[in-house]
């Protein structure tokens, strides 16, 4: 998510252009329809496309994740930016046919009480971050937190462990149990921010570059450096955490151990596909906004190359060992990528397994089918241009999809118009 000044500006235009014409319990959008268009990476359209986000929970500030909590269908934790995380629950979440057609005069959820609250730098891309589930929670009660904390300490990420059990969630606070990871950042944008668990019970980090503009300190190509990244660790080892054998640098000299992937601006949201793979969309610099399949050692270009467009240099750029994205899009149709998830719900069986994202200062969503190979150009559609700032999405356990609106605070689900 590319903030700062400019970005701040473009959420402050989005609040008032949207506000001029919001009326509470009525749908941002009803839909988008007719003959969609392709874009760039696509083949031609896939159909027309008819869908709305419709508004089901309100009252979150600058909301920027969304993770439903494991065991439980409709049940979720919020993060909010300057360092809340707070509970809701979301009947529309259990299935196609509990959540029926969308209703104008649906009540709005509100959020519930406080899962923790953390002190944290709030300004430029800084706050609380990114949350995940460990894969055994139900039997260990462990979360895990992204956060830039303000402690009187130097600027830093801070991977976290917490212990909220089942028993507490909606009664008690989580409680920290220790500090896993930390990583000196150098300016205030590009913390990247993303926490999520692959199937193979290892947690993986997203990095941003460190910030600034153009990577003026080189860590994105710099194997001795944790920004720029995609980093994967164990958490199970004690009392920090263990290095995975197989990552794929353990044996390079001067590297880091713990990156899974480099070459990376801003990964600000990533997840899993159902095959496994780690589905990245990296937020561009000034021109270009890409989406990747990521996978072990990985170098995905930047600096080098912004998407599949030389950078630095800004013509004839080393091109070998750089892994094309899945797809792009130029600044006539968004300038801040938001990933989102596969789709695998029931209410539009036409988007079964296609990968739904959209972009934070455009409003703008797509539908992205995945190909089966890492660097293969896949085929997009967008599903329409929302007056939404989309800052993330999530996926409840009934497949369906919902994103955060954070310029006004609101949970809205993907479903038919």
């Amino acid at each position: 998510m590319r903030l700062g000044l400019y970005g701040w500006a473009i959420v402050v235009a989005v609040v008032v252009l949207g506000l001029a014409g919001w009326v509470i319990r009525r749908p941002l959008v009803d839909w988008a329809e007719g003959e969609s268009s392709a874009v760039p990476g696509g083949s031609g359209p896939m159909q027309s496309l008819r869908v709305r986000f419709e508004p089901v929970a309100s009252g979150f500030a600058g909301p920027v994740d969304l993770n439903f909590v494991p065991g439980s269908p409709d049940v979720a934790v919020v993060l909010e930016k300057g360092g809340r995380a707070r509970l809701v629950r979301l009947p529309s979440a259990r299935s196609a046919a509990d959540a029926g057609a969308p209703g104008a005069d649906a009540a709005l959820e509100s959020p519930g009480p406080d899962v923790l609250s953390v002190v944290v730098h709030e300004e430029s891309e800084l706050g609380l971050l990114g949350l995940a589930f460990h894969p055994r929670y139900a039997q260990n009660g462990l979360i895990y937190l992204n956060t830039n904390p303000k402690d009187g300490g130097p600027l830093r990420t801070r991977i976290s462990e917490w212990h909220w059990p089942l028993e507490a969630v909606g009664k008690a606070q989580a409680t920290q149990k220790r500090v896993l990871l930390e990583i000196p950042q150098p300016f205030k944008n590009h913390d990247g921010g993303q926490l999520a668990f692959g199937s193979d019970g290892f947690l993986y980090i997203g990095m941003g570059d460190g910030g600034s503009r153009r990577d003026p300190q080189g860590h994105g190509q710099n194997l001795e450096s944790l920004l720029g990244k995609i980093l994967r660790i164990d958490v199970d080892a004690a009392p920090g955490y263990g290095v995975p054998g197989d990552n794929p640098f353990t044996k390079t000299p001067g590297a880091k151990p713990e990156i899974w992937a480099y070459g990376l601006r801003n990964p600000w949201r990533f997840s899993f596909d159902p095959k496994g793979r780690l589905i990245a969309a990296d937020v561009g610099q000034d021109s270009y906004e890409e989406v990747d399949i990521v996978s072990a050692g990985a170098n995905m270009g930047w600096k080098v190359r912004e998407a599949s467009h030389c950078f630095f240099p800004a013509e004839g750029c080393p091109t070998a060992g750089l892994v094309e994205p899945i797809f792009e899009y130029g600044r006539d149709a968004g300038q801040s990528i938001t990933g989102g998830h596969v789709y695998l719900g029931k209410s539009l069986p036409w988007l079964y397994g296609k990968y739904v994202f959209g972009d934070f200062v455009t409003g703008r969503a797509w539908a992205l089918e995945l190909p089966e190979q890492a660097a293969q150009p896949g085929r997009a559609e967008e599903l329409g241009v929302f007056q939404l700032a989309f800052s993330a999405f999530g996926r409840a356990p009934s497949g369906e999809l919902f994103a955060l609106d954070f310029a006004r605070g609101l949970i809205l689900r993907l479903g038919p118009a």
